[in-house]
């Protein structure tokens, strides 16, 4: 589990920081620059969760695993922003989106999170 832990922190970290690459070009930011925060590696290394999880909804369809992995998402998101809110230290803010939850969820995320659980899924079996 504890390998698992790092190697679910280095690849959301990876992740993160190709997202917001990304999203600096849509705003015509040319360097792409990609940023993540140190609070975030716990955060993701906590999707190493999903991997006993997953090991015991193997018969059931994709649709609802997905579903489940975005709604866990979700409510980790929504927990550690509430509390690195409180001590003035989350890295992000949706207050601008106007799908945002008190600022630390956007629900217009569902779809990445769908999918970014089931990736999940797949690096902690073994065959991704």
């Amino acid at each position: 589990m504890k390998s698992n832990f790092l190697k679910c922190g280095v690849i959301g970290w990876c992740m993160e920081i190709l997202w917001t690459g990304l999203h600096a070009v849509w705003r015509r930011e040319w360097k792409m620059t990609g940023q993540s925060s140190l609070w975030m590696f716990p955060i993701y290394g906590m999707a190493a969760c999903i991997g006993p999880i997953s090991r015991g909804l193997k018969k059931v369809p994709v649709f609802f695993r997905g579903s489940l992995y975005m709604t866990g998402i979700f409510a980790a998101e929504f927990s550690a922003g509430m509390l690195l809110k409180q001590y003035d230290l989350c890295p992000w803010d949706y207050s601008a989106s106007p799908y945002n939850y008190k600022g630390v969820i956007r629900f217009d995320y569902a779809p990445v999170w769908f999918l970014t659980g089931l990736l999940y899924e797949k690096i902690l079996s073994g065959k991704g």
